[in-house]
């Protein structure tokens, strides 16, 4: 496997954390510099957990979790989506975005979960996972914190409706996963 293949593997498995990342931003008005670096890091290093655990759990168990992982991200990405919009809803105080540690964890397994199906992948091809973990973790990481900065550029023309579209995208981005999953295998 080349690597540029890697890296455009990577691209596209940093999406959904790159879309968490642009929601935070614009949603979170006092996001400081530590959160968006701490989110970053975690979305990064469980870019490059999953694929890496994938690969040595094998091809054995890739038929088991391939059946539901993409219910397992709809459902903690609608939950934190809709608990964002319910408590923004009410005017209250988000506390379903990436400053939470517990939010945070939840949103990095969710957004990472594909990246356990590349990992199983690559194990039944017989590449390596080293070195492809480490360039997915990495890509990750740098492509959050330009959402974060980003989401904040944009921010401040979305601020009324910020935790709502926050909410949104999460949800958006477990239907999509679930679909692509759905239609994948019908």
């Amino acid at each position: 496997m080349t690597i540029l293949s890697i890296v455009l593997i990577g691209l596209s498995l940093s999406i959904d954390a790159l879309a968490v990342s642009v929601g935070a931003g614009i949603s979170i008005k006092d996001l400081k510099r530590f959160h968006a670096v701490r989110a970053s890091l975690f979305f990064g290093l469980f870019q490059f957990i999953m694929p890496v655990a994938g690969w040595y759990l094998g091809s054995a168990f890739a038929v088991y979790i391939q059946t539901f992982e993409h219910w397992i991200a709809f459902g903690l990405l609608a939950f934190v989506g809709g608990k964002m919009i319910w408590e923004n809803l009410r005017g209250q105080e988000s506390s379903g975005d990436i400053r939470s540690l517990p939010n945070l964890l939840l949103l990095a397994i969710a957004t990472s979960i594909d990246a356990l199906a590349v990992g199983l992948s690559f194990s039944v091809l017989g590449h390596g996972i080293w070195l492809p973990g480490a360039l997915i973790g990495g890509i990750t990481f740098v492509v959050c914190l330009a959402g974060f900065g980003f989401g904040r550029l944009i921010g401040v023309f979305f601020q009324k409706w910020a935790g709502i579209a926050g909410g949104l995208v999460l949800i958006g981005i477990g239907v999509k996963i679930l679909v692509e999953h759905l239609m994948g295998s019908a």
